[in-house]
């Protein structure tokens, strides 16, 4: 595994890092207040406790979420053919690769094909000292000299994130959000078990699987 990335698993982490906390994804906790006002709403008596009722709630939003997500792992989401980008590239002819790519980033890899990091547009706007887009197109309209500076002599091993979060081609939709979770970015590498490139999954692409 390549010492550039952090692989993501439920249970298990390939470099010995604590695993995530998958405690109860996407679930709200019920307080006895909200069963209870639940609970009258509902004609008749029940002989049912405030916390059988949670107990209830928790295991069938779980077997609805199972259902609902069964079968889904990174390689049936990811999107490949993807292009790499070498870490000695500067800036300016990636963002070029990047935008005919039609992602909002690209992974870098080595010389050997293994992911060391990625680089996105928050990338270029930290690199380039800008928050937003709009202080940037600002900064272009007042300055463009010295942005085109920062790009040209700039190299993509400089202002890459690394490292970079990746997880495996078998890797459910749990394990998926999780890593999106510690993953601020909107697209995320899926590697092999050396770390190569297999292919880019994408927020919205897993997002998607829950309105099927």
């Amino acid at each position: 595994m390549g010492a550039g990335i952090i692989m993501d698993s439920i249970g298990q982490d390939s470099l010995g890092m604590a695993p995530a906390d998958d405690h109860d994804i996407g679930e709200i906790d019920l307080s006895d207040a909200d069963i209870v006002d639940a609970m009258a709403h509902i004609p008749g008596y029940l002989d049912i406790s405030t916390e059988d009722f949670r107990v209830l709630y928790h295991l069938t939003y779980h077997n609805a979420m199972d259902r609902l997500v069964d079968g889904i792992h990174a390689e049936t989401l990811m999107r490949t053919g993807i292009a790499l980008l070498p870490p000695d590239m500067p800036m300016d002819q990636a963002a070029q690769a990047i935008v005919a790519s039609g992602y909002k980033g690209l992974p870098v890899a080595d010389r050997d094909g293994r992911v060391i990091g990625m680089l996105t547009e928050t990338d270029y706007l930290r690199r380039l000292e800008a928050d937003t887009f709009l202080e940037l197109m600002l900064r272009l309209i007042s300055d463009t000299g010295e942005l085109s500076h920062r790009c040209h002599e700039t190299r993509v091993a400089v202002a890459m994130t690394a490292p970079v979060t990746a997880v495996g081609p078998n890797a459910d939709f749990r394990a998926m959000l999780l890593a999106f979770r510690r993953h601020p970015g909107r697209t995320m590498p899926v590697v092999d078990g050396d770390g190569r490139l297999l292919g880019l999954l994408l927020r919205k692409d897993l997002l998607g699987t829950l309105c099927r």
